[in-house]
């Protein structure tokens, strides 16, 4: 039996919390917090929708039901975009979606960017979540 859960998160809201639909709200769970560890921070039951989190990253899922929807959805669902969130190791991540066979999207790997001057180095992977989101995990390889 899953343990109710009902509290703010953590260090509060999000300035930017997307809310992604999915076809299977169970499905997407188990990927989201059991694969990738987010945390639940509240959930609506009786409206298919959660609240989750991990390392400051937030995000809300919603059972596909009609109500935010501007056109047809069908997979992959959020083309033409990706969400970058920053953990402090992509290392158990990847062990953790290696262990379940799920593939990803591009491998991890080095990247620098030229930002204010100075290049910033992620280590970073991409994967798809069961709808098709795709997920883009960095931890900071500091500047060169």
């Amino acid at each position: 039996m899953e343990r109710p859960t009902d509290r703010l998160p953590t260090g509060g809201f999000a300035r930017l919390v997307p809310e992604l639909d999915v076809f299977d709200l169970g499905q997407s769970k188990k990927f989201w917090c059991k694969i990738l560890g987010f945390q639940i921070a509240y959930q609506r039951p009786e409206n298919r929708f959660v609240y989750i989190e991990l390392q400051g990253s937030q995000v809300m899922l919603k059972q596909q039901n009609g109500n935010w929807e501007t056109g047809t959805l069908q997979r992959p669902l959020g083309r033409g975009i990706n969400f970058q969130m920053f953990v402090d190791s992509v290392a158990p991540l990847l062990d953790a979606l290696k262990h379940e066979k799920w593939p990803l999207f591009r491998e991890c790997h080095d990247a620098w960017y030229r930002i204010a001057g100075e290049e910033r180095g992620n280590r970073q992977f991409l994967v798809q979540d069961p709808d098709g989101y795709l997920l883009r995990f960095a931890e900071d390889l500091g500047k060169r």
